[in-house]
Parts: C-alpha cells; structure tokens; sequence
C-alpha cells in the first residue's frame, strides 16, 4: 500500500512535470532547428525548393514548393511518438508534442500573420509580433541564396525590437 501511494502520489507528478519540461524545452529549441535548417539547408542544398517562397513569380498556385519543409518536421513529430509508443517514454511524447507545438506556431505566425497567406490576421499594434514581420521583410529583401538575414522566426535581432518598442 505505501508502495502504491508513493507511486500514485511522486511518480505520476514527476512524469507530469517531466513530460510539461520536455515539451516546453523541446518547443524553444524547435526555433534553434528551424533557423539552422533555413540558413545552411533552405538557403543551401535545397534552395531549389525554398527559392519560390523568395521569389514569389516563382509559381502561381496557393501552394509553393518550399511548403514541402514541413514534410521534414513532421517526420521528426512523428518518429517521436513512434518512439514513445513503442517505448512508454514520456520524454519522446513531450519532443513529439513540443514539434507539433512550434509548428502551430510557426505556421500561424509565418503563413496567416507575416506573408498573410489566408487574410485572417493583418493588423497588430503589438510591438513584438511588429518586429518580426520587419525582421522577416528584411530576410525576404536577399532574393538570392546568399547574403541572407534574419533566419529565425520567433526570436530576431534586439535592433528590430528596439525600433518597435520606440516607436
């Protein structure tokens, strides 16, 4: 019985509290992921892929072939919980479910907010969500691969947030 109760009481909290960690840890370092991926991947090897997002003459559907990126954080998603269900870690469903997160994240703020892909979020007067959009405008001004800027999304220059926060 005390066995039972030290279990019910400690361990469940603990695999709570690791598994809210683990998706919180794993949510941040996802924009560490994705700004690597985008300077030395997108805006290297596959260029070929990222470019119509820059050069928007590129194509004319909806779609555009630099939205075959997620594909790529989607496998990683999915091996997570893969991994967990085979493995009963909550560590991987934390990694697995903090992937989702940022790219929920990701797509709201870089498809509907910035290039306003579905025209549902156009206007903002928050100071934070302003300087991303100039920080990313001045990423999307280097129509080549070289020569870039301003690879994150969430996190940006202090010199962007600066000007928002002063104006």
């Amino acid at each position: 019985r005390i066995c039972i109760f030290v279990y019910n009481r400690y361990i469940n909290k603990l695999h709570v509290m690791i598994l809210f960690f683990t998706i919180l840890i794993t949510t941040v370092l996802m924009e560490g992921v994705a700004w690597g991926m985008h300077k030395y991947l997108m805006h290297g090897f596959f260029w070929n892929l990222h470019e119509d997002h820059h050069l928007r003459t590129n194509h004319d559907s909806f779609f555009e072939r630099n939205d075959t990126f997620f594909i790529f954080f989607s496998i990683l998603s999915i091996a997570a919980f893969l991994i967990w269900k085979f493995t009963d870690s909550s560590i991987f469903l934390g990694i697995g479910i903090g992937i989702c997160i940022y790219g929920f994240i990701y797509f709201v703020i870089h498809d509907l907010f910035i290039h306003q892909r579905i025209k549902i979020w156009r206007n903002t007067q928050n100071p934070y969500l302003k300087a991303i959009r100039r920080a990313h405008k001045m990423h999307h001004k280097h129509l080549g691969k070289e020569e870039g800027e301003c690879f994150g999304m969430l996190w940006v220059p202090f010199k962007y947030y600066q000007a928002e926060f002063k104006g």
